[in-house]
């Protein structure tokens, strides 16, 4: 290929190129953005790219390239995506990888890679995904990978890596995915994973560990697949053995060192059992209360009456001053509660005309599913009360409210910086590819929309109302009118009532165009996907004018981001990307 010094952007994905790198891409000094994935190219990765000082993205996987990876890449100081999976590549990870401080996506996974894994990667700490599997890398996991707080996965699967788990993984508060499958790991599970509590997965069988799991909710709900072919693994997943505090050797000797111990116990305990009757009957009223008022939200059985109560109390009977919104599902109040102080966003469903003839059983039990559902990205459910006066849905509470109003707002607006509006992109493709991909059966939200996806006090976005369209469908809504929000809806929905994925992808694409806009697309959506294809549109009129421009890394960011919001528009379902 011949120079051209004034190319910024160069997408040649899923082609059927072939031949060699050229090292003249090291003179295309302006390029920002570089994919030539899913090709056939072959030989080795020039070292002449490490001179491409502006780029940030560059996809060179799923291709045929040999050789080592250029230490000439750590020159690369703006690169925040490298990807050079599903390569033919060898050698080890250069230690000049480490000063990539912009790092945030590194993927280098089905490689033949090999050696241990560089200390200096630990130091890229603005990582949010690193991929190093199928690979023959040996040698201990790094402790120090436990500082790169940003991590949301990370994937060691199928290598050759030894010793013990380290603890300081669980330092990862913001991991959903880890997988540490197919390797020779020994020694148990950190005890300390039991409170990772944004992990959604985890995948350690095919390796030598022993002894418990973790006993928290994640692990109970496990599927025994992540912890198969192991020495010796025992606990709370289905599948496993219980774990025995007692050693074979010591059967022996049970009966005869219990027996005397027992009889002092027994004896010890009716003493007591004397002593303190009078204290017990004193408390127990007030011991009641108290597991009561901490079980009302963090379990499904609830004492009814006593929500009711509070949420009563706490909304002064659902006035107008304690609504913070309406929608097609129903009212939410806010409501902080006396005893606790804790806040809660609550959902009033709206009544239904004929209430026999919902399905109360599997109602209950659709609701206490979501319960149990986890995930950073979504909004909690805690709970769910009903009572004569109606049903109610008890969520986590999002201090900064939902996006749309912060984008009307002038002030607001200047608060999400293009870093916070790149991160919410980010956080709602996270949400979607676990209602999609992750459940154990795909949730459509329905409606995705700037009014449904709400932050909180650090900017974290949520999606909210997840997984009511389904339990409404058991209460008997009719969801043909609740399906989705217009402005948002997709095309197809016009002609049919079969709402799909790609329904949630398409509102995701008017989303990502509202977000980088600052207000909705409007009519602009009939149009918008063929001019930017056709390339008329420039980026800089589209953005919203009450912030600067952003600088170039995330400019980089919000052109892709802009490029796929567009190829959620596709009038095709079939044509829309997954998320």
């Amino acid at each position: 290929m011949g120079v051209y010094p004034n190319l910024v952007y160069m997408d040649m994905r899923s082609n059927n190129l072939f031949g060699q790198l050229s090292f003249l891409w090291g003179d295309c000094h302006n390029l920002q953005m570089l994919r030539i994935s899913n090709n056939n190219l072959t030989g080795e990765i020039p070292a002449s790219m490490g001179q491409l000082s502006q780029l940030g993205l560059l996809d060179l996987s799923s291709n045929k390239l040999e050789g080592e990876i250029p230490s000439a890449l750590g020159n690369l100081k703006k690169l925040f995506n490298l990807s050079l999976a599903n390569n033919l590549l060898h050698g080890s990870i250069p230690q000049e990888i480490g000063a990539l401080s912009s790092l945030e996506l590194l993927d280098l996974s089905s490689n033949n890679l090999n050696g241990s894994v560089q200390y200096s990667i630990e130091h890229c700490l603005k990582l949010r995904l690193l991929k190093l599997n199928h690979n023959n890398f040996i040698g201990d996991i790094h402790a120090e990978l436990g500082s790169l707080r940003n991590l949301y996965e990370l994937d060691l699967s199928d290598n050759s890596f030894i010793g013990a788990i380290p603890s300081q993984l669980s330092g990862l508060s913001m991991l959903e995915s880890l997988n540490l499958s197919h390797n020779e790991l020994n020694g148990s599970i950190p005890s300390s994973f039991q409170s990772m509590e944004s992990l959604t997965s985890i995948d350690v069988s095919c390796n030598e560990l022993e002894g418990p799991v973790p006993n928290s909710k994640l692990f109970q709900r496990a599927p025994n697949q992540w912890f198969m072919h192991n020495k010796k693994l025992c606990g709370v997943v289905n599948g496993l053995p219980p774990c025995n505090s007692v050693r074979g050797k010591w059967k022996g000797y049970k009966i005869l060192v219990l027996a005397p111990v027992l009889g002092l116990i027994c004896l010890i305990l009716i003493v007591m059992i004397l002593m303190f009757s009078h204290e017990r009957k004193k408390t127990k009223e007030t011991n009641n209360d108290k597991v009561t008022q901490e079980k009302v939200f963090s379990i499904w059985s609830f004492d009814g009456a006593n929500v009711f109560k509070q949420i009563v109390e706490a909304t002064n009977y659902f006035s107008d001053m304690h609504c913070i919104g309406t929608g097609g599902y129903g009212s939410v109040y806010k409501a902080i509660l006396a005893a606790t102080g804790e806040i809660f966003a609550v959902k009033k469903i709206h009544m239904i005309e004929d209430e026999c003839c919902v399905n109360e059983q599997l109602f209950n039990r659709e609701v206490e599913a979501l319960v149990q559902i986890r995930h950073r990205n979504i909004v909690q459910l805690f709970g769910y009360c009903s009572s004569s006066q109606g049903r109610f849905l008890i969520y986590e509470y999002m201090k900064r409210g939902d996006l749309a109003k912060m984008l009307k707002d002038n002030e607001k607006a200047i608060e999400l910086d293009w870093r916070r509006r790149i991160c919410i992109v980010l956080d709602v493709v996270h949400a979607l590819a676990y209602m999609h991909h992750d459940c154990s059966s795909t949730i459509v939200h329905r409606d995705i929309t700037s009014n449904n996806i709400l932050l909180d006090q650090e900017f974290r976005a949520c999606i909210s109302d997840f997984g009511t369209a389904k339990i409404l469908n058991i209460y008997g809504q009719n969801l043909t009118r609740l399906a989705g929000t217009k402005g948002y809806l997709a095309p197809e929905l016009a002609y049919t009532e079969n709402v799909t994925e790609k329904c949630d992808v398409y509102s995701f694409g008017v989303l990502v165009l509202e977000l980088f806009m600052g207000s909705h697309p409007g009519d602009l959506l009939s149009s918008l996907s063929l001019a930017t294809k056709n390339n008329f549109v420039c980026m800089r009129d589209l953005l919203d004018s009450r912030l600067a421009l952003p600088d170039a890394e995330s400019a980089i960011e919000i052109y892709c981001m802009l490029s796929v919001a567009v190829q959620c528009l596709e009038p095709l379902p079939s044509r829309r990307p997954t998320a």
